[in-house]
C-alpha cells in the first residue's frame, strides 16, 4: 500500500537522532518506501477553510551527523496526505493549541492524524492520569496554598510539579519539614493563579520511572526504566537518568488494561505511560519517546508495529 506521510515537528536539525523517537518513525517510513514531507508548526496555514502547509520532502540517514536532507518547499493541501505525525514537544502553549485546530481540519478531510488533535488538546499529560484513580497514588490538583500544605502534612513526603512541564523540569520533592514549602508553592502556582499537581512520593523511583509505550491501546511488551542519578529523584533521561529495558510486570499490564480502551476510543494511537513502582503517574500524548532505546535493547521495531497498526486503521479494520 502506497502511503504519503507528513510530520509536524520541532526543527529536525536540533534533534538527537540516536535517541529521537520521531526519527525512528521517519526511518521506518523511508524503509517502507513511503514519501515523507516535513513541516514545522509555523508552516501550517488555513486558506478558505482548508489546511495547507509549506512542506519539504525529507530524506533521513541513520547516522549521527548529516542525518537528514530537505528538498524544496511547496504548498501542500494536507488532505493529500494519508498520515500526519504530530510530534511537537511541549510546552503545550497557545501555538500548540492552534496547531491542533489546523490539523483537526485535515483530519475531517480523511487524514489520519497521530495523535488525534482534539484528544491531544483535551488530555493534559498530568491531569489525564487522574481519570484512572485506581492506578494512581493520592493526588491533588489545585492552585490553593492551604490545600497543598494540608496534603503535604497528610502524606509527609510529596512531589509537586507544573501541569505543562516535560523532561523533569520544575519538579520539587517537598516534605513535611521542608523550610521552603511556601516558596515552592508560590513559584509553581504563580502566587495562586495556576493549578499544579502534588502526589504522594513513591520511594520505588530509585528502581526507575518506567515508560510503557502504547500502540492503539495495546502495550509494547517492554518498558524503559529511567533510573535517577545518585542523589536525584527524577528519572527522566533529560534530567540525567539512565535507561534500562525491562519486561512488563503483571501490575504494568493491569494498568495498561485500565487505560488502553480509553486511549483507543480517543484516537490516542501512540502514547507513553509513566509508571513508578505500582502506580501510574503521567500519560504522555504529545510526543512520547524511548522507541530507539527499547528497539536497541530488545531487537524490536516499535515504529514498524505502529505503522502496521495505522495501516489497519486506515483500512477501516481497527
Amino acid at each position: 500500500m502506497s502511503v504519503t506521510v507528513g510530520v509536524v515537528m520541532d526543527p529536525i536539525a536540533k534533534i538527537k537522532p540516536w535517541k529521537d523517537s520521531t526519527f525512528a518513525m521517519l526511518l521506518e517510513a523511508q524503509r517502507r518506501g513511503w514519501p515523507v514531507l516535513y513541516m514545522e508548526p509555523g508552516d501550517l496555514y488555513v486558506r478558505d477553510g482548508r489546511t495547507f502547509a509549506g512542506a519539504r520532502p525529507l530524506t533521513v540517514t541513520d547516522q549521527l551527523e548529516q542525518f537528514f536532507s530537505l528538498g524544496e518547499s511547496r504548498n501542500l493541501d494536507l488532505a493529500d496526505l494519508d498520515i500526519v505525525l504530530m510530534r511537537q514537544d511541549p510546552p503545550f502553549n497557545t501555538e500548540y493549541v492552534y496547531t491542533t485546530y489546523l490539523l483537526e481540519k485535515a483530519e475531517r478531510e480523511g487524514v489520519l492524524v497521530v495523535n488525534r488533535p482534539g484528544s491531544v488538546r483535551d488530555c493534559n499529560e498530568k491531569l489525564f492520569a487522574t481519570e484512572f484513580p485506581q492506578c494512581c497514588v493520592p493526588t491533588l490538583v489545585t492552585s490553593r496554598a492551604d490545600l497543598l500544605k494540608d496534603f503535604v502534612r497528610e502524606f509527609g513526603d510529596t512531589v509537586m510539579k507544573p501541569l505543562d512541564g516535560m523532561g523533569g523540569s520544575n519538579i520539587f520533592r517537598v516534605q513535611r519539614d521542608s523550610p521552603n514549602i511556601s516558596v515552592v508553592i508560590e513559584v509553581l502556582t504563580q502566587h495562586g493563579r495556576t493549578p499544579i499537581m502534588v502526589q504522594r512520593y513513591i520511594p520505588e523511583i530509585t528502581q526507575g520511572d518506567k515508560r510503557i509505550l502504547m500502540i492503539n491501546g495495546e502495550p509494547v511488551p517492554y518498558a524503559l526504566a529511567r533510573i535517577p542519578q545518585k542523589g536525584e529523584f527524577r528519572g527522566n533521561l533529560a534530567a540525567g537518568g539512565t535507561g534500562e529495558g525491562r519486561e512488563l510486570t503483571d501490575r504494568d499490564r493491569w494498568i495498561c488494561e485500565q487505560v488502553g480502551p480509553t486511549l483507543k476510543r480517543k484516537g490516542l494511537y501512540f502514547v507513553g505511560l509513566d509508571v513508578i513502582g505500582d502506580y501510574l503517574t503521567e500519560i504522555n500524548v504529545t510526543s512520547p519517546t524511548c522507541i530507539r532505546e527499547l528497539d536497541k535493547q530488545f531487537g524490536i521495531n516499535i515504529a514498524g508495529d505502529l505503522f502496521d497498526s495505522l495501516l489497519t486503521l486506515k483500512q477501516g479494520k481497527g
